[in-house]
């Protein structure tokens, strides 16, 4: 048995898969930076997944790309963006201007989140969308079978642009004035509006963002990842698995990519180790292993709370409604 060989088509299954918990666990990083616990994020992804796919099943007519490949992928990219954009909107909308709950809200947003992908998705007859999955994994989906390209076939565009928006997520987060401010209004909103920081503007655009970006983790592993019909009915629990990375990474985007990685990993281990030949090991672990991801993450906690370090804690207003007359 070349053990190089399942090790490598078994990080060729990981690393793709974590990619969907980067976008998940960035665009939750972001918003709990300006304060707000987003349970939401699940039923954002699953809008996200929706959305796009809904874009792309019109811009493949037949099974034929009406505008450019390029401008496919973007356009789907953009319309899952947008979809998920707006449900952070209508998130923001309740917590920051009407102050509701904002775990009561989050949770909500996911049980509308489910349902209306579900009624989205099975509404998409033919699942005519999946024909641009091609465009998604160029180049590697070209290559002839048994190079060592077509056993990346997993790793499309989508994976380069998760790892890209959580670098630059963290660029801005620690070296930007916008950054600065963010992280202000997530530790002391009242001293932040003090000195002249508009407290519900950044609020509000670091919800939305972050759901935006969220939302394409839910397109990624419809359209990058699987590439399956049936594959949106696994996307809730992966949104939950994404909150618990914020909790791994520390809240800082750069390090949600390793945690992602290890989290993806873990997560197709109850799949993958079973079918090794020699290992003898019974299908009914499968439930075990998966819950190697939640052990992890309940271990990092109880190590970050032990250390005790103010930079491995969330923020200090995560979770309260910021009332200006109070200030």
């Amino acid at each position: 048995m070349n053990i190089w060989k399942y090790i490598f088509e078994y990080l060729m299954q990981a690393i793709p898969l974590g990619m969907t918990f980067v976008y998940g666990s960035v665009g939750e990083i972001l918003t709990e930076k300006a304060g707000h616990l987003n349970l939401g994020i699940p039923g954002i992804m699953c809008v996200g997944a929706a959305g796009g796919c809904t874009a792309l099943q019109y811009l493949m007519p037949g099974g034929v790309p009406a505008v450019h490949p390029v401008l496919v992928v973007i356009l789907g990219i953009l319309a899952s963006f947008l979809a998920a954009g707006l449900v952070g909107l209508l998130y923001s909308f309740l917590t920051v201007t009407l102050k509701a709950n904002q775990n009561v809200t989050g949770l909500t947003i996911t049980i509308f989140g489910v349902g209306a992908m579900k009624h989205l998705m099975v509404g998409l007859k033919g699942s005519t969308y999946l024909k641009a999955l091609p465009y998604f994994r160029y180049p590697f989906s070209q290559a002839e079978q048994g190079t060592l390209l077509r056993s990346m076939q997993l790793c499309g565009v989508m994976l380069f642009l998760a790892i890209i928006i959580a670098l630059v997520s963290s660029y801005v987060l620690n070296r930007t004035r916008v950054g600065l401010h963010l992280r202000a209004v997530g530790e002391n909103p009242a001293t932040a509006d003090a000195v002249g920081i508009n407290v519900t503007a950044y609020k509000y655009w670091a919800t939305c963002i972050g759901s935006g970006i969220a939302g394409l983790g839910g397109l990624f592993y419809v359209m990058d990842y699987s590439g399956s019909p049936e594959a949106y009915k696994s996307i809730e629990p992966l949104g939950w698995l994404s909150i618990a990375l914020v909790i791994f990474a520390l809240w800082r985007p750069h390090l949600s990519v390793l945690g992602s990685i290890i989290f993806g990993a873990l997560f197709v281990a109850g799949y993958y180790i079973p079918t090794i030949p020699g290992v003898k090991l019974s299908m009914s672990f499968t439930p075990l292993l998966k819950m190697l991801p939640y052990i992890v993450t309940m271990i990092v906690l109880i190590v970050s709370s032990i250390r005790n370090k103010r930079e491995n804690q969330p923020p200090s207003g995560l979770g309260v409604n910021y009332y200006r007359e109070e200030r």
